[in-house]
């Protein structure tokens, strides 16, 4: 079980709400939760490190985070992108400042396509 918490803006729409969802199941390593929202040929994009394409790839990804507290500083969205940032620590006690871009699969925010992760470890 992990501690989320969420800035009070950021759940203010269905999308931004959606993406709020997004951010804590990756967290969480919810395989089941994003294999369901995201198209067959999900492509997730972690900068300066791998680029996993499909949702096995994806599944794999997320059975390897190991994460103990996530903070969500900013959730926006328009058209067919969202993104959000925050931080994340890690169970060895690092922590890291992320940001997430997702590419809906649709304007309505429905499922997504492709999601770009920029990663900085600060502690």
């Amino acid at each position: 079980m992990i501690k989320v918490t969420v800035h009070e803006d950021c759940g203010n729409s269905p999308k931004n709400l959606f993406v709020q969802k997004m951010i804590i199941a990756i967290a969480k390593g919810d395989v089941k939760f994003m294999l369901k929202h995201v198209s067959d040929d999900i492509r997730w994009n972690i900068v300066g490190g791998r680029v996993f394409q499909g949702k096995e790839e994806v599944a794999r990804v997320l059975e390897g985070i190991d994460v103990t507290e996530l903070n969500i500083c900013h959730i926006a969205t328009h058209g067919k992108t969202g993104a959000a940032d925050g931080a994340l620590k890690l169970t060895d006690g690092r922590i890291q400042a992320f940001c997430d871009v997702f590419e809906f699969t649709n304007a309505k925010g429905e499922g997504v396509k492709e999601i770009t992760t920029y990663v900085i470890g600060v502690k």
